[in-house]
């Protein structure tokens, strides 16, 4: 299941974002977060499987919480290919707070089914 969650959420981040420096080094900073990620969980006792589906449920829930910002990423990213720099990218607000309320609420629902 996290392999899963890592390849859809890296599937729509690449599309997303077409850059290609940032695609093929975005999973694998991801790995690397995940792997931090379940070695934290193992130091604070929980198990392997637990951590697996609370990572797993939070990267469906990060994708879930940057599809309104799709459009504004695929922009920005173009941008960037043509060597145009912006000096503040304005990220809306209403995009974060929903961001931010599904990763929370995806990482609950992933809490309760892993008890």
């Amino acid at each position: 299941m996290a392999i899963a969650a890592l390849v859809i959420h890296c599937s729509a981040m690449a599309k997303w974002i077409p850059i290609q420096r940032f695609w093929t080094v975005y999973p694998f900073i991801w790995v690397v977060c995940g792997t931090g990620a379940v070695a934290y969980g193992a130091w604070r006792g929980l198990t392997l499987e637990n951590m697996l589906v609370v990572c797993s449920f939070a990267l469906i829930g990060l994708t879930i919480g940057m599809y309104p910002t799709r459009k504004l990423l695929t922009e920005w990213a173009h941008e960037i290919n043509q060597g145009v720099t912006r000096e503040r990218y304005d990220y809306p607000r209403a995009h974060l707070a929903f961001c931010g309320a599904s990763v929370i609420v995806m990482t609950a629902a992933a809490v309760l089914l892993a008890r």
